[in-house]
C-alpha cells in the first residue's frame, strides 16, 4: 500500500505502532513496514476491487502475475486472488445501483 504524506516517517511510524508492525525501510521519501521482517505473517490488509467488468479485470490481473486461489470461499460472486508475493485480495462483481 502506498500512502502519500507530508511526513512519511511520522505517518509510517504511526501505522507501524497502530498495526503492531515493524519498520523494514526508511528514507527521506519512503517508510516501509511489514507484519514481520520476513513477511511470514498473514495479511492484515485485504483489498477488494470493484471493476465494471469482473471477468476482464481478473484476466488483466492474471496477465500481470496474479493468480486465482481457493481459500474455501465456495460459490460466491467474488474471485479470490493472490499477488505475486501471496497477498490475497478479491475482485468483486459490479455492485447493483
Amino acid at each position: 500500500m502506498i500512502v502519500h504524506s507530508v511526513d512519511p516517517a511520522a505517518l509510517g511510524q504511526w501505522w507501524a505502532d497502530a498495526l503492531g508492525w515493524v519498520v523494514v525501510h526508511t528514507s527521506d521519501v519512503e517508510f516501509a513496514i511489514r507484519p514481520e521482517p520476513d513477511r511470514s505473517a498473514k495479511n492484515r490488509l485485504h483489498l477488494d476491487f470493484v471493476p465494471d467488468d469482473q471477468d476482464a479485470e481478473v484476466a488483466r490481473l492474471e496477465f500481470l502475475g496474479a493468480k486465482r486461489v481457493d481459500i474455501g470461499q465456495g460459490d460466491h460472486s467474488w474471485v479470490v486472488m493472490e499477488d505475486p508475493e501471496g497477498n490475497e485480495f478479491c475482485v468483486l462483481a459490479q455492485r447493483r445501483q
